[in-house]
């Protein structure tokens, strides 16, 4: 295959291999810890329902954008365009 025949999607993903590497193990006991602290804030720490319904919303949000990331997604993801621009 030549180089002019490679597309422009497959030379970003080999670029974004490696980059971000991290046993899987590691990513598994993060998620863990972060819903064991998420839990003891929701269980010990007295808040109204609608604080903690907010709290758990953000928490989740960053930890799949910081999986997205950790896996190479979140570049791909952010080349997507809506509208006329």
């Amino acid at each position: 295959m030549k180089a002019s025949e490679v597309s422009p999607l497959a030379i970003g993903f080999e670029k974004t291999i490696g980059v971000h590497e991290m046993p899987l193990i590691t990513v598994v006991l993060t998620i863990c810890v972060v819903g064991v602290l998420l839990w003891l804030i929701n269980r010990f720490i007295p808040m109204q329902g609608q604080i903690k319904g907010i709290l758990n919303a953000v928490v989740v949000i960053v930890l799949v954008i910081w999986l997205l990331n950790i896996f190479g997604l979140l570049h791909y993801l952010t080349q997507f365009r809506v509208g006329n621009n």
